[in-house]
Parts: C-alpha cells; structure tokens; sequence
C-alpha cells in the first residue's frame, strides 16, 4: 500500500519544484520534534504541582456541600464541579471581567491573625439572575440575559443575600486542613476599581460550573498568592510540629519502659494452701506434715508484687527449688491486652 504524504511533505515537494528547496528528511525530523511549553521567567509559579491538587480536591468538596445548599435552598437540582485550578496573574482575572460584573470581596481570618488580602469571587450573571428569581418565588426560567445588564437595588440586596450561602460552605471544605473563617465584605460593583491586590501579583483561579435544571452558570474564586502562601506555611509547620511530638511521644515510650524493665518486683511462688486452728499451730512440732489440699503434680501459681500472672510446674534448676513457667493466668491475659503488657511463655 502506498504511503499517503501529509500536508507538510506535500508542501515541501511543491516548494522544491518552485526552486525553494527543501529536504524532506528535515521536514520529517521537525514533524517528530517533541514541543515543549515556553517557561515564562518574567513570572514564575510559585506553587507546586501537588498544592494545586490539594486546592482541586478542598474546591471539590465544596462543590459536594455547596450543590446541596442550593438545591435544598433554592428548590432545585444542581450540580457544581471544578473545572480549572490554575495559576496566574491578577491582570489576566481582571481583564477578563465586564464593567457590569459584580465582584464579591470576602476577608479570610487565618489562626495567626496575619493580615492577608481578601478571596475574590464572580458569579455569571446568568446564575444569579436565576437564583435571585427563585428566591422571589419564580421558577427562574428566564436565561436570556443581555451582557449590558445592571443590577437593580432590590437585586443587589438579594445578590448579598445569596452569596452569603455560596460563602459559607467555604468553612466546611476547609476545615480537614485548616480552620480558616470568611467573612463577606462588600459587594464591588465596578472591577476595574477594585486595588487591594497588584496587577501583577499572582493568584490562583478555581473555575466552577454550576449546572441546574433550568440554567447553568460559573463561579470565578480567585486565591491572591500571598494568602495562599500564609495558608501553605501554616499547615506545613502543623504537620511538621505533629510529626515532632509523635516521635517525642515514641522517645518518651522508650524512655518509660527502660526505667521500669531495670525496677525489682517481688516473685513468690505459691504451692497451695489450706486452714488450720490456732490450737493445731501450738501443737505443731518437727517431723508433722500439713495437708495443702492440692494433687502433688498440680500447677503452682507465680505472684508478682501480690498479683497472680503465671502457672508452672515445681522443679531443681542447679540444685535449687525452681518452677517453669508452663502457662499465664488468664486473668492477667486480659489485664496485659487492656494495659500493654508484654508477657513471654517459656
């Protein structure tokens, strides 16, 4: 079967008949060339890889409580689910942003009590028409909006009504990392005015999508880098200092079972026993013989420090009376499981 030329080579033998030559091979050589993404030295990222998966699966799980508060709210189905977790420049958020875009500016108050920029978001217009007339008693069929649209007074109210419920399931999404509270600010009207956070300073964008039964919509959150880097620091030294009192907790372990291995503890070991009077203990000479009450190949009992732990068996061990240790009294079985006790049988 011949082999079909793609447009490039095609390319190239119609430029070679035209006298601009060019070989073929070349041409191969660059289709196969592996392109790689431009580094932008000018502004470099600053969080990893693995930070940025741990902001997709904190926005995950507000997606979860967030798609339930409003359909429970709201009386209707919906969905949220992440689409991006990306980093960029404050400039590229802003410009993207119309002059009629409301911007909902919401102070983060961290354990440390650092003063940090604010949490942005932006919701579509779309979504929040749609809500607001739900929250009026409509059914929020009306999608059709025109990009020149202004808010009303009446809709603004309602517009920080709603978004307060949006802000609260911040909270519970971030609670299994860091106990961070937001607080709703101010609702800004004009974008382009908004100055706590430089142009060019980095930030990182969580888009969103919100899908219902009569619309869908989007919400914009943006992160200010220098937040997001007192959070990170906050939650490393957390997991630092927990890792240092686990092996403090281990060093103190050791340290506690060293001072009581080298401690003496009193071992008696109890043939049997039995009852006599006080006048059979008179009459007693040398030569009588007590009856224990107890078979001659039975168990003796091991007493430590007036506990029973162990069953033996009576013996000589280098011409002196001693007992193997043939069992351990139950008893102490569940003592030593409920107390961590190491017991060895012989």
């Amino acid at each position: 079967m011949a082999e079909v030329l793609s447009q490039s080579q095609i390319d190239a033998l119609l430029n070679s008949l035209s006298g601009n030559d060019e070989p073929i091979d070349e041409i191969e050589k660059k289709e196969n060339e592996v392109k790689y993404r431009k580094y932008d030295f000018y502004s470099p990222k600053k969080f990893t890889k693995d930070r940025l998966k741990i902001l997709k699966s904190i926005f995950d799980n507000y997606s979860r409580i967030a798609g339930s508060q409003i359909s429970s709210i709201f009386r209707t189905s919906s969905e949220l689910s992440v689409v991006t977790v990306e980093e960029q420049r404050y400039y590229e958020f802003g410009n993207a942003l119309s002059d009629n875009d409301i911007l909902t500016v919401v102070n983060v108050t961290l354990p440390n009590n650092s003063k940090n920029p604010p949490l942005l978001i932006n919701a579509s217009m779309t979504l929040m028409l749609n809500l607001i007339d739900r929250m009026l008693g409509g059914v929020g069929t009306d999608v059709n909006v025109d990009a020149s649209y202004i808010y009303t007074e009446i809709e603004m109210a309602l517009y920080y009504r709603v978004i307060q419920y949006i802000i609260g399931a911040l909270k519970d999404s971030w609670s299994s990392y860091i106990n961070l509270k937001f607080q709703l600010a101010r609702l800004e009207e004009n974008p382009s005015m908004f100055q706590e956070i430089g142009v060019d300073e980095t930030i990182v964008i969580v888009v969103i999508d919100v899908d219902m039964k009569e619309c869908s919509g989007r919400l914009n959150i943006c992160i200010p880098g220098s937040l997001l880097m007192n959070i990170f620091d906050i939650m490393d030294k957390r997991k630092h200092s927990a890792m240092g009192e686990e092996a403090n907790s281990q060093d103190n372990k050791r340290e506690i079972m060293q001072s009581i291995k080298s401690s003496d503890m009193l071992v008696r070991a109890q043939l049997g026993d039995t009852s006599i009077s006080l006048d059979d203990v008179y009459n007693l000479h040398v030569g009588d013989v007590i009856n224990l009450n107890t078979p001659k190949d039975s168990d003796v009992k091991l007493y430590v420090e007036g506990q029973p732990w162990f069953k033996g068996q009576l013996g000589v061990h280098k011409r002196n009376v001693a007992v193997k240790i043939d069992d351990v009294v139950a008893q102490i079985d569940d003592q030593a499981e409920n107390g961590n006790y190491q017991t060895s049988k012989s």
